[in-house]
């Protein structure tokens, strides 16, 4: 490896905006935060709501006419 060319890598929180989590990883960058994290997500969470996607499925069985 050349000297001098590297960023330095440094061990750093990230921070969840929505739960507050932290979780301490090795970056480049320092502080960064996320929206979700895999703790709040509704797919790790299993706490998805399909009621949206079935009036789409409905809505385009009816507009081309599938049965």
């Amino acid at each position: 490896m050349k000297q001098g060319i590297h960023p330095e890598y440094h061990a750093t929180k990230i921070v969840c905006t929505s739960c507050n989590t932290e979780i301490e990883v090795g970056s480049t960058a320092e502080g960064l935060r996320v929206d979700t994290c895999s703790n709040c997500h509704p797919f790790y969470t299993g706490k998805q709501r399909f009621a949206n996607a079935a009036g789409r499925i409905d809505k385009f069985n009816k507009k081309y006419g599938m049965k």
